[in-house]
């Protein structure tokens, strides 16, 4: 007795995307942990998953991987852009460490965030709780003298998310490396860009090339990831709707720099799955992040996301 077995007639029948292949999602589920390193034929030869024994190691790597790729920049004088989400958040405090231990400035990186919270409209959150604040908060503040300009940050808003394809353009025509800095959602979306948005389109090709979207539709499962991470539970403060960057800008990205730590107490997680889906699925427009390994860079993830994901019989 399973999910397939029962989930006709059921309140979640049609829940999900229809592209997913729950018989496909299971099988990339029932590995052994040490497989998790085994290379499939459609990674990128650059691309390479990084185990981390629990959340400090974890946020220090990725912050030292974030700061690693400015200094390199800086060592060859050129320009750097950033793809930035908000979440995981524990790498910014590392990273902003190593740039002030190395006296880094960041004069010559540029930065967008993926992502913020929206209305219908695209119209934007403010506050505490938008991501313009946290990333003020945990990244640009704390460096100090060393900060990235102004000028050189941009926010999802409903006016400048439609900029971001002609700044990147322009930024990589100049030499720019461009890196992408991701979490997996539950959805497996990278940003917010959902998987039930594949429905929309004919082809990989069609879907590959959307920039952004204003005021997308979150899927119920995302609202729930976000009231649990984000809401210490409060489903009723979680917006339903967001702007986000879309492959066609996520996934020209030279470099990623990838985190997976959606574990919880008591030996529950919430990140198994969604994974094990990004590294076996296969690159299809109904599972965003199974793009993820068609990139050069580094996933980090906390060694029990790789399982065995199995019910605990102790």
């Amino acid at each position: 007795m399973d999910f397939n077995s029962t989930v006709k007639g059921s309140l979640l029948e049609g829940f999900y995307p229809e592209g997913w292949d729950f018989e496909k999602i299971d099988k990339c589920c029932s590995h052994a942990p040490e497989e998790v390193f085994d290379r499939q034929s459609f990674w990128n030869e650059g691309f390479s998953p990084v185990m981390c024994s629990d959340v400090a190691e974890f946020d220090v790597k990725m912050g030292h991987e974030i700061a690693n790729e400015i200094r390199k920049a800086n060592e060859r004088k050129e320009k750097i852009a950033f793809i930035l989400p908000v979440g995981p958040m524990g790498m910014y405090k590392w990273a902003v460490y190593f740039l002030r231990e190395w006296n880094v400035s960041c004069e010559n990186v540029w930065c967008f965030n993926m992502d913020e919270w929206a209305d219908g409209e695209g119209n934007t959150l403010h506050g505490d709780a938008s991501f313009q604040s946290a990333m003020e908060n945990a990244f640009y503040n704390p460096l100090g003298e060393l900060t990235v300009p102004a000028s050189h940050r941009n926010f999802a808003t409903k006016e400048n998310l439609p900029t971001y394809p002609e700044k990147i353009a322009a930024l990589k025509a100049e030499g720019a490396k461009l890196v992408l800095v991701y979490g997996i959602g539950r959805m497996c979306h990278i940003a917010f860009w959902e998987p039930h948005f594949g429905s929309e389109f004919t082809s990989d090709e069609e879907w590959k090339k959307q920039p952004y979207r204003l005021g997308a539709k979150l899927h119920p499962l995302t609202i729930e990831q976000n009231a649990i991470t984000s809401f210490r539970s409060r489903t009723s403060l979680v917006p339903c709707r967001a702007n986000t960057m879309g492959p066609g800008l996520l996934f020209s990205a030279d470099y990623a720099i990838g985190g997976a730590d959606g574990a919880l107490s008591r030996g529950m997680q919430w990140q198994g799955m969604s994974f094990w889906m990004t590294l076996r699925y296969g690159p299809t427009r109904f599972v965003t992040s199974s793009w993820i390994p068609t990139i050069p860079g580094k996933l980090f993830f906390l060694r029990e996301l790789a399982g065995p994901l199995c019910p605990d019989v102790n």
